[in-house]
C-alpha cells in the first residue's frame, strides 16, 4: 500500500511536470522555428548588404583619394598665387621707389625743355629782329 500510494505520487508528479514541460518545450519549438526563420532571413539579405557595403566602401576611398589630389593640386596653385602675390608686392616697391626718380628725371627732362625752348625762341626773336630792321 506505501509502495502504491508513492507510485501514485510519482505518477502524479511526473504528470505534473509534463503539464509544465508542454508548454515550454512548445515555446521552445516556436522560438527554434522564429529563428531559423531569421537565419534564413539573414542568410539572404546580408550578403547583398556586404556587397554594397563594400563597393560604397570603394566609393568613399576613391573620392577620398581625388579629394586629396585635389587638396595637393589646390595647395600647389595656392602656392604659386603666394608667390606671384610676394613678386608683385617686390615689383610695387620697385616701381614705388623708382617712380619717385622717374618722376624727378621726367620733371627735370620738362624743365629743361622748357627751358631750351625758351631761349630758342629768344634767339630766334632776336636774330629775326636785327636781320628784319638792321640789314
Amino acid at each position: 500500500m506505501i509502495i502504491d500510494v508513492a507510485a501514485a505520487i510519482v505518477a502524479v508528479a511526473f504528470v505534473v511536470l509534463v503539464g509544465y514541460l508542454v508548454p515550454t518545450l512548445n515555446q521552445i519549438k516556436r522560438t527554434v522555428i522564429q529563428a531559423e526563420q531569421l537565419l534564413a532571413r539573414l542568410n539572404s539579405e546580408v550578403p547583398p548588404l556586404v556587397k554594397e557595403v563594400r563597393a560604397m566602401t570603394e566609393k568613399l576611398n576613391t573620392l577620398a583619394d581625388q579629394s586629396r589630389e585635389g587638396v595637393e593640386h589646390a595647395s600647389v596653385f595656392l602656392h604659386a598665387v603666394g608667390e606671384l602675390g610676394e613678386s608683385v608686392q617686390q615689383v610695387h616697391k620697385v616701381v614705388r621707389s623708382k617712380s619717385g626718380s622717374l618722376f624727378v628725371q621726367l620733371a627735370s627732362m620738362v624743365a629743361g625743355v622748357r627751358a631750351a625752348s625758351a631761349v630758342i625762341r629768344e634767339r630766334i626773336l632776336n636774330e629775326g629782329g636785327h636781320s628784319n630792321g638792321g640789314r
